[in-house]
């Protein structure tokens, strides 16, 4: 199943549509995740869905590159077939990083990946200079 809503919902160019949102902000009205990645410093609470923790510090950069290359794999294949859903505690920063690495795998050169984030998910998306050059250097193997 995909989302039919459009609340934090992104579509790749390749037609892989996944949600993004903040953890600290109410669950958006509509249809639950099927599967949840969720970037954050610490594990996140249970959730009522499938769900994957990567160790993520907030303003940071992943604690496990290849780790998190495996997940948003992972990620892009699964949103093929299932709602998904990637989230941090604000939605922006660490969400929006990995929606752009996202949108490198759907086939958006890594270097205009942060603008098509910022202009089809949150115009606020990706929030360091850090998490810029990990998108532009993010290489799926």
């Amino acid at each position: 199943m995909t989302w039919t809503s459009t609340v934090g919902v992104i579509e790749m160019p390749d037609g892989v549509r996944l949600r993004g949102r903040g953890l600290r902000k109410p669950l958006p009205p509509g249809e639950l995740p099927e599967f949840g990645l969720y970037l954050l410093g610490k594990p996140p609470s249970p959730m009522d869905w499938e769900a994957r923790w990567l160790r993520w510090p907030d303003f940071r950069l992943p604690a496990d590159p290849d780790e998190t290359v495996a997940a948003l794999t992972e990620v892009h294949a699964r949103a093929r077939l299932q709602r998904v859903e990637i989230a941090c505690g604000g939605g922006r920063g660490r969400t929006g990083t990995a929606l752009a690495c996202l949108a490198v795998l759907a086939g958006v050169p890594s270097d205009e990946a942060v603008d098509f984030v910022r202009g089809h998910y949150d115009r606020h998306a990706v929030e360091t200079p850090f998490q810029r050059r990990f998108v532009r250097r993010f290489a799926p193997r």
